[in-house]
């Protein structure tokens, strides 16, 4: 015995297909997976390890190293001396400790504002080098002596006829060094390249012309 079909066509007398949601509403969350993540939380791991290791490294110094008395690592070029530096990286603007101060708590704010949106790993790298560094300094600024935004930096590596410098001396330059190379080739913040992005323009202009004629 042959089943009785129950199907019932439509009102309309044809099958309708399931509402579609808009196009739009599709695409937007296709195209935020496909984007590379956030890379803020990459910036403050990478400022809090040169920050802790900045620190520590300055208290082992401060307890154990006396002024005038470097510790010799590799004959007279390497060695360990202990310096109250109220200057900038390397001894630089030693007459001006309140206003670097103030820039270092300004770069500050400005990475971490800058991280938020970030995308690229490279870029990410630089800028929580730069704020691991800046973080270390500003630490030493304000509560080493001889007082808040007067204080002096601690720092203790010295090579050759190189001016004495510290970790987070060193992680500021070479953050600054990645940063600059960076935009002179054309990695952007938000991951891509100046290059593949006019390319892409490039391609959808000729879609468009292709698709008029």
């Amino acid at each position: 015995m042959s089943g009785v079909s129950t199907d019932r066509p439509s009102e309309s007398g044809a099958d309708e297909p399931a509402e579609q949601a808009p196009a739009e509403a599709v695409a937007q969350p296709v195209e935020e997976t496909g984007r590379q993540p956030r890379r803020l939380r990459t910036v403050l791991i990478i400022a809090a390890v040169l920050f802790a290791l900045d620190l520590l490294i300055k208290c082992i110094v401060v307890a154990t190293i006396e002024p005038g008395k470097p510790i010799y690592l590799i004959g007279d070029f390497v060695r360990l001396s202990l310096v109250r530096n109220p200057g900038a990286a390397f001894s630089m603007a030693t007459g001006m400790t309140w206003l670097l101060t103030l820039i270092a708590t300004a770069v500050v704010i400005g990475v971490i504002r800058i991280g938020r949106t970030l995308r690229s790993l490279p870029w990410a790298v630089g800028l929580g080098m730069v704020l691991g560094g800046a973080l270390g300094n500003l630490v030493d600024r304000l509560f080493r002596a001889p007082g808040p935004l007067q204080g002096h930096v601690v720092d203790y590596m010295a090579v050759g006829w190189w001016p004495v410098f510290n970790v987070a001396d060193s992680a500021i330059v070479c953050g600054a060094i990645l940063l600059v190379a960076l935009t002179v080739f054309g990695f952007e913040p938000d991951g891509t390249r100046a290059g593949d992005q006019k390319q892409e323009r490039d391609a959808a202009d000729e879609d468009a012309e292709g698709k008029a004629a």
